[in-house]
């Protein structure tokens, strides 16, 4: 079996967190606007228990499909449609968390801050939240800001965008710990992609 039989389409950061043994006990994981599947194809393989949402259900039926084809007694029902700020599972119940190219789609600081308590609110303690999200880091003489924390990027796309010090600040207000240093990949200028890597105290 080749890497990309292995692992399929996944974002190569979540790869890194993979490769570098973070999320290998673990038995459950949550993907918080989870599209078609894209980042679930390794866990699914691994018999991890896989569980996804996204506001879209053509894509909720795409990562069904895709959970029967590579994992068949991993229940259909894991996988739902419904808004990040209202997750509707337990406490303290996923071992990882995925929440990738999501939370900058946030109206304002309001809504960022609600889905960013639902997803913690749903993490085992000692388990794993892995973030990615569009941040001003590396552009900031680049960007207009607009209303309510939003900004126009070079590339002409509207996010909710987050620095350095506002990802620190939540992490010390969520009692998380980083596992990763914060890392910024800069795309030629048009927009910059943060990861965020905690881990739930």
């Amino acid at each position: 079996m080749n890497l990309k039989d292995q692992v399929g389409n996944i974002d190569i950061y979540l790869l890194d967190q993979i490769l570098k043994g973070r999320y290998e006990n673990g038995q459950s994981v949550l993907d918080v606007g989870c599209g078609g599947g894209r980042n679930l194809a390794y866990f699914l393989k691994e018999k991890w228990t896989v569980y996804g949402v996204d506001q879209n259900a053509e894509a909720v039926a795409a990562v069904q499909s895709l959970s029967k084809e590579l994992f068949p007694t991993n229940p259909s029902t894991n996988f739902r449609t419904e808004s990040v700020e209202d997750l509707s599972f337990e406490a303290n119940f996923f071992d990882v968390v995925i929440c990738n190219a999501v939370l900058h789609f946030a109206k304002d600081k309001t809504h960022f801050e609600a889905m960013l308590q639902a997803i913690w609110r749903v993490l085992k303690p000692g388990g794993h939240l892995f973030v990615r999200l569009a941040s001003s880091i590396g552009i900031e003489n680049r960007i207009v800001p607009l209303e309510n924390g939003q900004f126009l990027l070079p590339d002409k796309s509207i996010r909710f965008l987050v620095d350095e010090s506002t990802l620190l600040k939540y992490t010390e207000e969520l009692n998380g710990t980083l596992t990763e240093y914060i890392k910024t990949t800069n795309v030629q200028g048009l927009r910059c992609m943060t990861t965020w890597c905690l881990q739930k105290r």
